[in-house]
């Protein structure tokens, strides 16, 4: 018959996230696999702004340029964990089940959010500099 040790909490899994404050676990299961929907969405529009409008953007694909486009990648997924501050401030402030309806809405918003400022900076910081 196995017991628990003295340093677990009782009732806990023996993976990493049992281990984790509940609130904080429950956050990285709702954000966490809707991260991988994100940066699918995000690299879809980044397709077809490549696809639609190749001849353009022919000249900058180089190392350096792929470069940057993984600078980029890197820095819409440091966005993307803002979900965990508003987590951390929202979350006190509705009950349980009014915040599980408004995670839906900040990931909707904040990915609609990424993908407007991704077209933005495509469009106006990119497009016009490629020769």
């Amino acid at each position: 018959m196995e017991t628990s040790s003295a340093t677990e909490p009782h009732g806990s899994s023996p993976n990493a996230l049992g281990r984790l404050p509940g609130s904080f676990s429950a956050a990285l299961r709702f954000w966490e696999p809707r991260r991988l929907i994100y940066n699918l969405v995000l690299t879809g529009f980044v397709l077809a702004w490549l696809l639609g409008t190749w001849p353009h953007f022919r000249p900058v694909m180089t190392l350096e340029g792929a470069l940057q486009l993984a600078f980029f990648a890197l820095l819409a997924n440091l966005c993307y964990s803002a979900a965990y501050l508003a987590e951390l401030i929202l979350q006190p402030l509705a009950p349980n089940a009014g915040w599980l309806r408004w995670r839906s809405v900040l990931w909707v918003f904040g990915t609609v959010l990424a993908v407007l400022m991704e077209n933005y900076w495509i469009a106006d910081e990119i497009y016009p500099f490629v020769r």
